[in-house]
């Protein structure tokens, strides 16, 4: 029997002032929107949340003000279409306004077994299998995608 998977997805964004900040308010204001939005699309299975419902509160680095996303999706596509084609794209066509542009990698993805919840140390560690060593199997980006694993 073949297995089925999912795609996992990370992303972290350093922001441009403490949640708090006046500078920060129509991110803030726009975060259970989107967050509503993202567990309502199509293919959406999972995302890593405080029982605030979001994942702000959750340090994966030592920066304070480094954000950490976590998600599951049925698919790509399904995450492509959240991502880009729903309110979310608006949100992320204004990131500079709350974001500084990161050095480096700032989302990965990659497949898992139907079911498997990643934490936060499996998304870290893909983060950084990426950075090194380029797309690959284990960690990948929307430009540079590749297949589920072939049982």
């Amino acid at each position: 029997m073949a297995k089925h998977y999912h795609l996992a997805q990370a992303n972290i964004a350093r922001m441009r002032a403490r949640e708090d900040d006046p500078l920060m308010a129509g991110f803030v204001a726009r975060l259970e929107s989107l967050n509503a939005l993202a567990d309502s699309s199509p293919g959406f299975v999972w995302r890593l949340e405080t029982k605030e419902g979001d994942a702000t509160a959750i340090r994966a680095f030592d920066d304070e003000r480094i954000l950490f996303n976590l998600s599951v999706w049925e698919s790509v596509q399904a995450l492509t279409d959240y991502v880009y084609r729903s309110a979310h794209g608006e949100a992320l066509r204004r990131r500079r306004e709350w974001f500084e542009r990161l050095r480096g990698v700032s989302l990965v993805l990659w497949w898992i077994p139907a079911g498997h919840r990643p934490d936060v140390a499996e998304a870290k560690a893909r983060l950084e299998e990426l950075e090194a060593n380029g797309p690959g199997p284990n960690g990948f980006t929307f430009r540079q995608r590749f297949p589920p694993p072939a049982d």
